[in-house]
């Protein structure tokens, strides 16, 4: 009903310390490149960790040669750990994606349904 309305103290949102953001790169980075491992050479894959209004927010990405780019936002939630079935998920799930907007894309269909 309120949708992103924010109540409370604003404060209450997780920070990530030094070594628990070095961690979680590590782990993002992990995913880009097993994503890359998925994919031919002219994917661009990249990862990034942004703070938010709601706290800490990870993201990988994928820019097909053709087709939209695709992305994977990861909510922490509390947790600043990737496990490696989340790893190996996310990394299948948008080389996937990202395939699928090259066959939308050659195909002629210029939605971008596969986000």
């Amino acid at each position: 009903m309120y949708g992103n309305t924010s109540f409370g103290d604003s404060s209450s949102s997780p920070e990530l310390n030094d070594d628990q953001r070095k961690a979680l790169r590590q782990e993002l980075s992990t995913v880009a490149a097993r994503t890359r491992e998925l994919l031919p050479g002219e994917f661009v894959v990249g990862s990034e960790l942004v703070e938010s209004s709601s706290g800490p927010r990870a993201t990988v990405a994928v820019r097909p040669p053709v087709g939209g780019i695709v992305s994977a936002d990861y909510s922490l939630d509390g947790e600043y750990t990737i496990d490696e079935t989340e790893r190996e998920d996310l990394a299948v799930g948008l080389a996937a994606s990202a395939a699928l907007q090259v066959k939308q894309a050659q195909n002629g269909n210029t939605s971008q349904t596969a986000r």
